[in-house]
């Protein structure tokens, strides 16, 4: 691993940028405190690493998003929770549309942001409509917020060439884009079917883990890619409890933020100067600010509510490797590429 002193200037400002950015949305979430606040610092850390350059079409991405999250919460709120079939439908629709676009480099965050409003945003508003508004808008502020920190961090630590040259496009064909968001499909949405069936809100993070993991393990190695899957979230849980008892000394707004930025600024010189390995070190991470921020900013028991989200996450990891092993053994025409 590269010292400190044989990094390049490049390289020590993408670790700043990624820490800086980090610490502001954590300290902005937990002095404000609004609703799903916890979840702007995970889009900041996901936005700076797969953008690693600002440009006016990522934001234009962005509030695009954030937008497309309030319309589907006042959709929500006219009332077709009340009818469980055709919200299901609904909700199997869009996740198969964010499934294809997010195999698309363009449109891979606006995807990303789309399938959680979509999984939470129904989910919560079949007990209270209304409160899909609220979500809604709580889930936009959160998204508003990391792109202000994206931008602002990339306005005083500016890449040394930040000529953007569009986006690449994407390496598969229309047919294959389909067929990962078909298999993704068999894998998260019985899942999705079953907690919104019983309504089981203690476990709304296990589906939107597993929800947002499906894509990545649709390719024939889907099973070492469920591996590369526990081991960064096994290391997320790891940090996550060890960040967690220290916090707990010192539960002050300050500390929390000075010590998840010195977290993200460690993390950010495994991504930046590993690339090979960046994918676990990123999917790590955001597994830490996911537990600690739903944790740390929920009522009731603390302690008891940060193990109840370490067992989900065990869970996600057996079902991911147990819905590999799943889908390499079976042999439908329709799940074959070559059929497409």
């Amino acid at each position: 691993m590269p010292d400190s002193q044989s990094l390049s200037p490049a390289t020590q400002t993408k670790i700043i940028r990624y820490a800086v950015a980090v610490g502001l949305a954590v300290f902005l979430a937990a002095w404000i405190d609004w609703p799903l606040a916890f979840v702007a610092p995970v889009f900041t850390a996901k936005f700076l690493v797969d953008r690693p350059k600002f440009n006016r079409e990522t934001v234009y991405e962005l509030i695009l998003a954030m937008v497309v999250t309030i319309l589907l919460g006042l959709f929500l709120s006219t009332g077709i929770t009340k009818y469980p079939i055709p919200l299901l439908i609904l909700v199997g629709l869009m996740m198969m549309w964010s499934y294809y676009l997010f195999t698309d480099p363009k449109w891979n965050l606006f995807a990303t942001i789309l399938i959680i409003a979509v999984l939470m945003l129904p989910f919560m508003a079949i007990a209270d409509p209304g409160v899909s508004v609220f979500l809604a808008v709580g889930l936009s502020s959160s998204g508003l917020v990391a792109v202000a920190m994206f931008a602002l961090v990339h306005i005083y630590f500016p890449e040394e060439d930040n000529q953007f040259t569009g986006f690449s496009a994407s390496p598969l064909t229309s047919g294959q884009r389909w067929y990962a968001s078909l298999r993704a499909m068999i894998i998260s949405f019985p899942v999705v079917c079953f907690f919104f069936i019983f309504q089981i809100s203690s476990a709304l993070l296990t589906m939107m883990f597993i929800a947002l993991l499906s894509l990545m393990i649709t390719s024939e190695k889907s099973v070492k890619l469920s591996a590369f899957l526990i081991v960064s979230n096994l290391l997320g849980g790891v940090i996550a409890i060890a960040a967690f008892l220290i916090l707990s000394l010192v539960p002050t707004i300050a500390f929390h933020t000075l010590f998840v930025a010195t977290i993200a600024l460690i993390i950010g010189k495994q991504i930046y100067t590993q690339p090979a390995k960046a994918p676990i070190y990123a999917t790590a991470f955001s597994t830490v600010l996911v537990l600690l921020g739903s944790t740390l900013m929920s009522s009731g028991d603390i302690d008891s509510n940060m193990w109840i989200r370490i067992i989900q996450l065990a869970v996600v990891s057996i079902y991911m490797i147990l819905a590999s092993l799943f889908l390499e053994t079976r042999t439908w025409s329709f799940l074959q590429k070559q059929s497409l």
